[in-house]
């Protein structure tokens, strides 16, 4: 650490981090299975809601009405299926006219998968050395603790901040960002916001959107002994996929400067394929599902226009589809594109921050090729970026994974950031 340019006050709020708590904190949030949409997915609402409780922050913990955020026109979209969901916000008591600093994390995580690629039990967290090892350890229950665990090392301290601190912890994430839309439409609102998704240590302070499609492409059915008789909605589609692949390659000639070291900045891909129900008749329908990742600035309306008129221009050219064209539609989650303000201090602040805790440069700024629910808050017009810990890279994979030590270089960071933004004393 650079302690020449950290103040007395700092020193002490970063001394106070505790270093066991992160740990264990870690390993009580793995062992909840927070599935985007189950029920584990609210009893950790209420497990983190005690929690900001212990910390003697006013919370507000509430039932979302979903009936109401699903009517409304920016509604972003699920996909996973739900029948409740809760929003969760702990804040410091306001003192002064200072700023609100918003630190936000998402607690909903992704199915495992295929439980025979895992070493164990994807939420029985497993730590080797300094590595935590499990469903949702980088994506992002880390992120989560290191927000708990900067509050409660500001609070040790005894450090009188100047405005408001908010954590909002939400739901959904994984599939939209409704737990985002929802606290926001509940007012709780502030001046800039830290999301801590994994990041590697660095800035994301932009974030490429995706839109979730589904093409039915149509077949005719007949017996497999006669397949000549028949058009196989197989073979229907290929033309599609060749069209998406050159789609994807237009897509992503002279991209955004953030996001050149990508080797593809902004994905076309198609996740899931279904044709067919018996093995000897010619599959009537194959319905293709995918992403499509939105460009940095872009009105995700054009991109869903280019996408459909890519297929449109696959089916004319195509004797069968020409005369049964097929079907687009735009199911699930719908992320636009969302953007630091350029030139706006919070990447300076949180860079610093995090080069006086490591004593190494700054962190590297660039855009992050998924969506997020950085584009809510920036729509918000909250200016946000992206700094957490563990590499996205290990996110919804079986070897998912975090260092403790990279959690303690984040909580530091975020001490720093806030104090730094509420003008400590």
């Amino acid at each position: 650490m650079t302690t020449a340019n950290v103040s007395d006050v700092e020193a002490a709020a970063l001394a106070a981090v505790d270093e066991e708590a992160v740990g264990r904190l870690l390993l009580d949030l793995l062992a909840v299975p927070s599935v985007t949409g189950t029920a584990a997915e609210s009893e950790l609402q209420h497990v983190l809601a005690r929690q900001l409780e212990r910390l003697d922050l006013d919370v507000d913990l509430w039932s979302m009405d979903l009936p109401d955020l699903r009517a409304r026109s920016e509604f972003p979209g699920t996909e996973a299926p739900r029948t409740e969901a809760w929003g969760l916000v702990g804040e410091t008591r306001p003192r002064g006219d200072g700023p609100t600093l918003i630190l936000q994390g998402h607690v909903d995580v992704v199915p495992p998968g295929d439980l025979a690629r895992w070493e164990g039990d994807p939420f029985r967290p497993r730590v080797v050395g300094d590595v935590v090892h499990g469903r949702g350890a980088c994506d992002m229950k880390a992120g989560v603790v290191a927000i708990i665990a900067a509050l409660a090392a500001i609070r040790a301290a005894q450090v009188k901040l100047h405005g408001q601190v908010s954590a909002h912890f939400v739901v959904s994430e994984e599939d939209g960002g409704l737990g985002a839309f929802g606290t926001l439409d509940r007012g709780h609102t502030g001046d800039a916001c830290i999301i801590t998704e994994p990041t590697s240590g660095a800035l994301m302070i932009a974030n490429a959107g995706a839109l979730t499609f589904r093409i039915e492409v149509p077949g005719r059915a007949t017996h497999g002994s006669t397949r000549y008789f028949g058009v196989s909605a197989i073979d229907a589609y290929l033309p599609i996929h060749q069209a998406l692949a050159r789609l994807e390659t237009r897509r992503n000639s002279g991209a955004d400067a953030l996001m050149s070291e990508y080797p593809v900045p902004y994905p076309l891909s198609v996740g899931v394929l279904s044709a067919g129900d018996w093995a000897s008749s010619v599959p009537d329908l194959l319905v293709a599902e995918g992403r499509l990742g939105v460009q940095l600035g872009e009105d995700p309306a054009a991109a869903r226009a280019e996408l459909e008129m890519c297929v449109a221009e696959a089916c004319a050219a195509d004797p069968w589809l020409r005369s049964n064209p097929a079907v687009v539609t735009w199911p699930g989650g719908q992320f636009a594109s969302g953007r630091l303000v350029a030139g706006h201090p919070l990447a300076s602040l949180v860079g610093a921050a995090h080069a006086d805790v490591t004593g190494g440069a700054r962190p590297v700024e660039r855009g992050a090729p998924y969506g997020s629910d950085l584009r809510l808050y920036a729509g918000a017009g909250i200016p946000t970026l992206q700094y957490g810990p563990g590499d996205v890279r290990l996110a919804h994979g079986p070897q998912e994974q975090v260092r403790v030590s990279e959690i303690l270089t984040v909580t530091r960071a975020l001490v720093l950031a806030t104090l730094r933004t509420l003008s400590a004393e």
